[in-house]
């Protein structure tokens, strides 16, 4: 058995039945959406077209918010229906992410995720879904897809059918009939600063100005960036706590900077990461949920499981240091690995994030691997304005992840993939911030100052490198962050 919609959009007549009486069956809070209704237009006076498209959960077969979901909240049941457990949810907002389609939202009421559910507690008593039965042209329709009796399953066979986005691969269950091509590649519209009867809000336009006979969005529900500030401040603190032992476990040695500054800064830059992913938890009292109900294909909760073992070698590398006065060859290499985990183990989870097309980059392993040493290497020639010298090898380190990273930022600016990522790499790339902040100050003159030190050593320009890099990697990061939710996913 599995449960599925199939929706006539030729039938649609766009009176919103369907969003009130699911509103109403659900008591879904004012400004937030189970199912609406998107209201696009192409054309001009006098050969306009008006589209309607009813957008909802797809309740896929391969539901990209499952894997990312790190304590099981969402669920697939036995009959397909992809149904939501808030007394699980932490409200981390990946499967926000995770969505190509736009479905879930912030309970403002719960501050849990939340989402159309197919009416589970309706069919369970043999009844049809709220949004159906409301429906004046039978527009909307649900049933059994593996029954070939069923009325979606012979709709279906009469009449051609389309997924949105089938290139994500996510098999969804939810079957349009007649769904008008620009309704397809949201991407793509034209976006209004505001609509007829509202103002909009919590998005970045993803489109140009465009001609009046340019398909148009006239009406759609706000659908707020989920992650921010926190999320951008997140990476960049755990560049600088990872980088730390990662740079002192290459270096070698055992001088002060080594055996005490790197493990202290480490623990201190890792605290402030795990504190920032707490605080951006819309209910950070189930913070343990991660660890009692964790979900091990989440790379939230796998990512919870690195950080606390790079946690345990800092502490045991400060250990060593202050007790033994060094540090264990073989400890150092364990610390080092966990490191390099903790760098990067985020780009895996950005990987499960399916709906932003741009955090699929293949390239942003390689950017957290390089930010990593860049800030390793920083934190050694900061130390060197108040200890002996930092090791000339430091500063080799520091050129070379910063090399690395400007031909990273390089390969991100070109343009490339679908219609969803190029507008995203557009918006990544487009403006002052990147080129100038990022690029030029965050990366091409700490490069150029840091070569200048090699040549003629000097504590005060090779910290000078340091903290302009240190800063660019902050730009970098919050632009990535705030470009990859430029696009619309509805």
């Amino acid at each position: 058995m599995r449960y599925g919609f199939v929706i006539a959009q030729d039938r649609c007549i766009g009176c919103h039945a369907c969003t009130v009486a699911c509103k109403e069956e659900h008591q879904v809070p004012v400004g937030v959406f189970r199912t609406w209704v998107k209201v696009v237009e192409e054309g001009s006076f006098p050969h306009a077209q008006r589209y309607f498209g009813v957008m909802r959960c797809n309740h896929c077969d391969d539901a990209p918010c499952l894997p990312i979901c790190p304590t099981r909240a969402l669920f697939r049941r036995s009959d397909g229906i992809v149904d939501f457990d808030s007394a699980r949810c932490v409200g981390c907002k990946a499967c926000m992410q995770a969505c190509p389609y736009d479905a879930l939202y912030l309970d403002p009421a719960s501050r849990t995720a939340a989402k159309c559910n197919f009416c589970a507690h309706r069919i369970e008593r043999g009844l049809e879904p709220a949004c159906v039965i409301v429906c004046p042209t039978q527009a909307i329709l649900a049933g059994d897809l593996d029954d070939p009796a069923s009325a979606v399953s012979r709709v279906a066979a009469e009449r051609p059918t389309e997924v949105r986005k089938p290139e994500k691969q996510t098999r969804p269950k939810l079957r349009y009939v007649a769904l008008a091509p620009p309704l397809l590649a949201p991407e793509s519209l034209a976006r209004p600063a505001a609509f007829a009867w509202a103002e909009r809000r919590g998005a970045i336009a993803a489109a140009p100005a465009a001609p009046p006979a340019a398909a148009r969005e006239i009406y759609n529900v706000a659908h707020p960036a989920p992650w921010g500030a926190k999320i951008a401040l997140y990476l960049w603190t755990k560049a600088v706590a990872a980088g730390a032992l990662l740079v002192a476990a290459l270096l070698g040695g055992a001088g002060p900077a080594r055996l005490f500054v790197a493990p202290v800064v480490a623990l201190l830059f890792l605290a402030a990461t795990l504190a920032l992913l707490v605080a951006d938890l819309k209910r950070p009292e189930r913070f343990l949920f991660l660890l009692t109900k964790g979900n091990r294909r989440s790379w939230l909760v796998l990512g919870a499981y690195i950080l606390g073992a790079y946690g345990a070698l800092a502490v045991a590398w400060l250990a060593s240091a202050v007790t033994r006065g060094a540090v264990p060859a073989g400890l150092a290499a364990l610390a080092a690995v966990a490191a390099a985990f903790a760098a990067a183990y985020s780009a895996f989870l950005f990987g499960q994030a399916k709906g932003r097309d741009l955090w699929l980059s293949r390239l942003f392993f390689w950017h957290l691997l390089a930010q990593a040493f860049a800030a390793g290497a920083a934190v050694w020639l900061l130390a060197g304005l108040f200890l002996p010298a930092a090791p000339r090898p430091a500063l080799v380190v520091f050129v070379a992840a910063l090399a690395a990273a400007i031909a990273l930022l390089l390969a991100e600016a070109r343009p490339r993939g679908g219609a969803a990522e190029r507008v995203a790499r557009r918006n990544l790339i487009r403006g002052r911030r990147f080129w100038l902040l990022a690029f030029v100050l965050g990366t091409a003159a700490p490069l150029a100052l840091a070569a200048a030190a090699l040549v003629a050593p000097a504590a005060a320009l090779a910290a000078a490198a340091a903290a302009l890099a240190l800063a660019g990697l902050w730009w970098f990061d919050a632009l990535w962050i705030a470009a990859g939710q430029s696009v619309p996913l509805s």
